[in-house]
């Protein structure tokens, strides 16, 4: 006896005719209302627009579905091969519609049994492709029968290798990623073309289940229905019993994440705003984009930044919430980002602006808040190479004796402001170079007051900070809130001989058919200050790194590669920087709360942020040589005293012998009517 609702199930197995095959008919992107009327049609499915690095490292995808499509025929045939074997045994002698299938289905249910679908390749190509005309989520009858029209008359239409090869293009083959060539990439770290038995035999094994066949998640499983595949494969004659045994003995193995792709998801978002506004719309898919990011060095950074925080979280007084997890931890709860100790990385060329890494947080699963392009905030001491440019822009020489000393300014509120420093002493007399060294707060303020915070503050906008400097004292020690990017790209000034740079992350974008359709703009360099100033200030930096603030850099970036840079560190201990520099590259690090807060008792951009630097300047590096920084034409050296900023004699003892840099006309013996005397005779009182 028939069971109830079983009956018109029973008049889907009535034959018919297998029409004969028509010439081929291409898969070609039809109108959209046509395309709707006909969910037989074969469409061009969207294609993910792919994000690479400067030499060609595939950094991530953009659109709304990651695929890439490939011809079935660039494919080894085992490839097709499998997905036939476990999907659609008789996918080469029936009409779209398994007859055999559908009986033995029909079957399975009037006795009980378990048994697997009746659904073709074709019919799940029909519904995967054309899901708002056939939900393979409906259960109904009426679904069901115009499924099977569908894929009628799509076989009608098409050859058996074209409704293939959209098939296994279409699929989700797990994660999101669909079809064979981006699973094959990111499952197996290769194209599909290189995919060998038992790798196809893997992908074979995912549309039942993506999820549920993870090979990452779930390798055991996975290898079970892998196994069964290649033996349906020798079964029907597809590959030979040896054959399939020698692939059934590989162990399950997937990709580790690439070091390159996916470790750029900031710069993939900068890129599709970017391209937007260009007029491109790349998050449609079907383009290449080629940025000016180095994969290496991208890779590098997001390291370096998970690294640095998870060794800060480490220490016996951390006190905040300790959110480092191992890749693929799902073990415990995912942190809250907010409570999370966050890094960013900037890394840029000096000579044309271009963007080589951007890092915009420690975690972008976690969070996907930019905050080397969307945050602001104060940049601490790291802002003071600006001032004493502008004093040394006014006539100061990096060897002028100046007053480490308690200071007042009284505030137009009436009230008084009093710096002080890091170590709660002050040092008394030092000369310009060690002040900046040591970074001495109470001289920045009296240099930014003598020289006139709208000079200073005019000097950072021509050197790339958009941000406004507000007219007080304290923006001398950086108060001032500044967008990162900006900030880190003003510092190229003082590393390219005194001009801005712009930042730039796009160099081109090719449709489908590799036609540019957008170029990247030039890189524009624009004076910022005198280059004989951006020289003597960079030297002043290398003393930051050497012994000031910064000498952790040295404990990981090789001494053969010049550097210099500057630390910083805001009140409260909430934000801790290193902005600094290499012949060739500049890059800045912060660290801190997305809402602020002290980091830890003692926290400063020299332990902190500067280890993150050295890190990212070393993997830059590499085993390239470098060659000193060059003195512009107009600058000319002498050798000093480092304790009292005088020419050396015969009795200066080599150990406070250096080499002091002058704009010419200021060196020792030159000058006339030196206007900053005054600060020989003490600090100077507001």
């Amino acid at each position: 006896m028939i069971r109830p609702g079983l009956r018109v199930a029973c008049l889907l197995v009535v034959a018919t005719p297998v029409a004969a095959q028509p010439s081929p008919v291409r898969a070609t992107q039809p109108p959209a209302k046509a395309a709707a009327a006909e969910p037989w049609r074969i469409i061009v499915p969207p294609q993910a627009t792919l994000v690479f690095a400067r030499d060609g490292a595939l950094l991530g995808e953009l659109g709304t579905e990651k695929r890439l499509s490939v011809p079935i025929r660039s494919l080894p045939k085992y490839v097709g091969q499998a997905f036939v074997a476990v999907e659609d045994k008789r996918f080469y002698q029936h009409d779209g519609v398994d007859l055999v299938g559908v009986a033995s289905a029909i079957k399975g249910k009037l006795l009980g049994e378990r048994r697997g679908g009746a659904s073709t390749i074709t019919q799940q190509l029909v519904g995967n492709m054309h899901p708002e005309l056939i939900d393979r989520r409906d259960v109904s009858i009426d679904r069901k029968l115009r499924e099977q029209s569908a894929a009628r008359e799509m076989e009608r239409h098409y050859t058996k290798e074209q409704i293939l090869e959209a098939y296994i293009n279409q699929i989700n083959l797990g994660r999101g990623w669909h079809g064979v060539e981006l699973a094959a990439r990111h499952w197996f770290g290769k194209p599909a073309a290189q995919l060998t038995l038992h790798e196809a035999a893997s992908l074979a094994a995912m549309p039942k289940s993506p999820s549920g066949y993870d090979p990452a998640r779930y390798a055991a499983k996975h290898k079970q229905r892998r196994d069964l595949i290649l033996s349906l494969m020798a079964e029907q004659g597809f590959i030979s019993a040896a054959q399939a045994t020698a692939a059934q003995r590989q162990p399950v193995t997937v990709a580790g994440p690439s070091a390159v792709a996916n470790s750029a998801p900031w710069v993939l978002d900068i890129v599709k705003v970017q391209a937007e506004r260009a007029g491109v719309p790349i998050a449609g898919g079907g383009y290449r984009v080629t940025t000016t990011i180095d994969g290496v060095l991208q890779a590098a950074a997001v390291e370096a930044v998970a690294t640095g925080v998870a060794e800060i979280e480490s220490r016996p007084t951390w006190r905040h919430a300790k959110c480092a997890r191992a890749a693929g931890d799902t073990t415990r709860a995912a942190p809250d980002p907010a409570k999370c100790l966050q890094g960013l990385v900037v890394a840029l060329d000096p000579m044309t602006g271009d963007v080589r890494a951007l890092v915009g947080g420690r975690d972008y699963r976690l969070s996907s808040f930019d905050r080397a392009v969307d945050g602001m905030r104060q940049p601490g001491s790291s802002f003071k190479p600006f001032v004493y440019a502008s004093a040394i822009a006014n006539g100061l020489t990096a060897n002028a004796m100046v007053a480490d000393t308690a200071i007042t300014i009284r505030m137009e509120n009436g009230r008084d402001y009093a710096p002080g420093n890091a170590d709660n002493a002050f040092l008394g007399a030092l000369t310009m170079r060690e002040a900046l060294a040591r970074s001495r707060n109470p001289v920045a303020v009296q240099l930014i007051q003598q020289v006139g915070i709208d000079t200073v503050a005019s000097l950072a906008r021509r050197a790339g900070i958009r941000s406004s400097i507000a007219p007080y004292p304290s923006s001398a020690l950086g108060a001032s809130v500044v967008q990162p990017l900006d900030f880190i790209a003003a510092y190229a000034a003082f590393d390219n001989g005194g001009f801005a740079v712009e930042p730039r992350f796009l160099l081109k974008i090719e449709d489908r058919t590799s036609k540019v359709v957008y170029t990247g703009r030039a890189p524009s360099l624009q004076p910022a200050l005198d280059p004989r100033v951006a020289f003597v200030v960079r030297d002043m930096l290398r003393d930051a790194v050497e012994r000031g603030t910064a000498t952790a850099v040295r404990r990981t970036l090789s001494s053969r590669v010049p550097a210099a840079g500057k630390t910083g560190t805001t009140n409260d201990n909430s934000d801790v920087w290193f902005v600094g520099m290499t012949p060739d590259l500049v890059a800045g690090v912060w660290l801190g709360f997305d809402k602020p807060a002290t980091i830890a008792a003692g926290a400063a951009g020299g332990t902190l942020a500067a280890p993150i630097f050295a890190r990212v300047a070393q993997a830059w590096a590499g085993s390239r040589s470098y060659a000193e920084w060059t003195p512009p034409p107009g600058v000319v050296s002498a050798m000093l005293d480092r304790t009292t900023g005088e020419p050396a004699t015969e009795s200066t003892p080599i150990e406070r012998r250096y080499t002091e840099w002058f704009l010419e006309g200021t060196e020792p013996g030159a000058r006339r009517g030196w206007p900053w005397s005054l600060f020989k005779l003490g600090p100077i009182g507001f």
